[in-house]
């Protein structure tokens, strides 16, 4: 008849197994050590949950940018831009305004398909490098940024610096002869619109496919 195995000790001594102790059994050491696993995993989880939950919360948190009306059409021209003031992030207050540039659309140079939401041209302030605030330099007839030398024609194209693409944009409508200004939207180096993308996001080639917006922060339909 063939030798049965000899059974294995429930012992962690007579296995030899490090660490082990006097009286200790298999069954204890696995025990102990699934605990200290999940007691580790629990408080790493307790640390790295909120942080991610702070970190990525705002990606989907969903912001209606209403339309806001800034004057009268007749106040804008389309030679020069005049400066706005508009609520971007309302609850905030000073924090959640910025400035935008605001001029009628010049057909002239203003060659991208016209619509109901481009017979004014509003342009965002903030650089399309790292988000610095440009002012736009009336007698060079170009936006500037101070941080980084980043240089935008007339049109909010780039000219020089830094910058990955032209200045964002705003959807703009009149209504009752009034000029309101509506949510942001991106452009490509041919001002073709994009769902609002952050700075240092290029837009063309497949920069719009590495860099896709956020869920919850979108164009207009159809635009």
């Amino acid at each position: 008849m063939a030798d049965r195995r000899q059974a294995k000790s429930k012992y962690t001594a007579d296995r030899k197994i490090p660490g082990a102790f006097e009286g200790e059994t298999i069954t204890r050491r696995r025990f102990m050590t699934a605990t200290v696993n999940v007691t580790g995993a629990a408080a790493t989880a307790a640390f790295v949950l909120p942080a991610l939950g702070f970190a990525l919360g705002p990606l989907f948190e969903k912001h209606e940018q209403p339309w806001q009306d800034v004057g009268p059409a007749s106040d804008f021209n389309d030679s020069t831009y005049i400066p706005k003031v508009i609520v971007i992030v309302s609850g905030i207050g000073q924090a959640g305004k910025s400035t935008v540039y605001v001029r009628k659309r010049n057909p002239a140079i203003d060659k991208e398909p016209q619509d109901k939401y481009n017979a004014f041209v509003a342009i965002s302030t903030r650089c399309m490098h790292l988000g610095c605030p440009v002012r736009f330099v009336e007698a060079a007839g170009r936006f500037i940024c101070p941080c980084h030398g980043g240089v935008y024609n007339f049109r909010g194209e780039v000219d020089g610096g830094p910058p990955v693409r032209p200045l964002d944009r705003f959807y703009t409508q009149v209504v009752g002869g009034r000029l309101q200004i509506g949510p942001r939207f991106s452009v490509n180096r041919e001002l073709k619109r994009f769902s609002p993308r952050d700075p240092g996001e290029p837009l063309d080639g497949i920069g719009q496919y590495i860099y896709p917006s956020r869920p919850t922060v979108r164009k207009l339909p159809n635009t």
